[in-house]
């Protein structure tokens, strides 16, 4: 994998990344073959793994088309475009509409089917060692080119404060999602920090009654529960390096709830819509946060 990709620059929040090697990065990718003992070792120490191949990627296309063909004729996708590809038009949707179509999709068959498959399920329960609990609060995103909010610098546990810190996100891009589409980015060696953040947040929030103490919006957190929208400054906090990869339809990235991550801009010349998931799982009998035992919706302040 070369530098090139970097040439044109990451935004994230009206923040440009440094294309410094110090600063900007290549995620590593790992082979699912690896033996769980292995995988479990790579976890600990990058607080991630990019499982290339992981899923059948004609699994995940057809999930894709799945989301987009109902789209078809109604002006959000460019005319006579293959459904499968979500090539943007340049008129979007409405904000609700867009949310409703969201929440539609993580309560589908299709969608339901593709959390619970063999291949996720039995990993997991390998990987965690035991029997394991899919939180049902799930997210389907799909970021169009030219939008410029994106997710800012976060890390997942700030959202999961009621239950058990042993949760695994699996983060899947549903379709090719290279570096220019704007998937998601980790600040490499944040897990550590993201610790001693929540560490400390735990500290300041101890007096705080309990529903405020665990939530992400409370008075010592800021309005949105992110660290913070300026990913240069996260990295140069650390004096370390944001990680981008070009994404593939099969590909499954976990990550711990503490490791620090973002999305930059879609910027894709091809005006590919950029669709995504991220779901959680953990082993069903540690503590399970209440609040993510629900379907997600609109005022859930999660």
């Amino acid at each position: 994998m070369t530098t090139h990709a970097f040439r044109q620059p990451l935004t994230s929040n009206g923040h440009t990344l440094s294309t410094a090697p110090n600063r900007l990065g290549w995620l590593e990718p790992t082979s699912p073959e690896l033996s769980i003992e292995r995988l479990r070792e790579q976890f600990r120490a990058q607080g991630y793994l990019w499982l290339k191949g992981f899923l059948d990627s004609e699994v995940v296309l057809d999930l894709r088309r799945h989301f987009f063909e109902p789209l078809r004729n109604s002006g959000f996708l460019a005319q006579g475009s293959d459904p499968v590809e979500g090539i943007f038009s340049g008129k979007p949707l409405a904000p609700d509409v867009a949310q409703r179509i969201s929440i539609e999709m993580a309560k589908s068959p299709e969608y339901l089917a593709l959390c619970t498959s063999s291949r996720i399920w039995s990993f997991y329960e390998a990987f965690l060692g035991g029997a394991i609990y899919l939180h049902k609060r799930k997210l389907v995103r799909f970021t169009t080119p030219g939008d410029t909010f994106t997710t800012g610098g976060h890390y997942d546990l700030i959202y999961l404060r009621a239950g058990t810190d042993h949760i695994c996100t699996s983060w899947i891009p549903l379709g090719d999602t290279p570096v220019k589409m704007g998937g998601l980015v980790y600040l490499e060696g944040s897990d550590a920090l993201g610790r001693k953040m929540e560490a400390e947040f735990s500290r300041k929030n101890a007096d705080l009654p309990p529903e405020e103490r665990i939530s992400a919006y409370n008075k010592n957190m800021a309005s949105s529960g992110w660290i913070s929208k300026d990913l240069p400054a996260l990295a140069d906090l650390i004096d370390g390096r944001w990680l981008a990869a070009n994404y593939e339809a099969g590909d499954m990235v976990i990550h711990s709830p503490y490791i620090i991550h973002a999305a930059t801009e879609n910027v894709d010349p091809l005006g590919r819509i950029r669709f995504s998931t991220d779901i959680r799982y953990q082993l069903a009998n540690d503590a399970i946060d209440p609040r993510w035992a629900n379907d997600y919706a609109a005022d859930d302040r999660l």
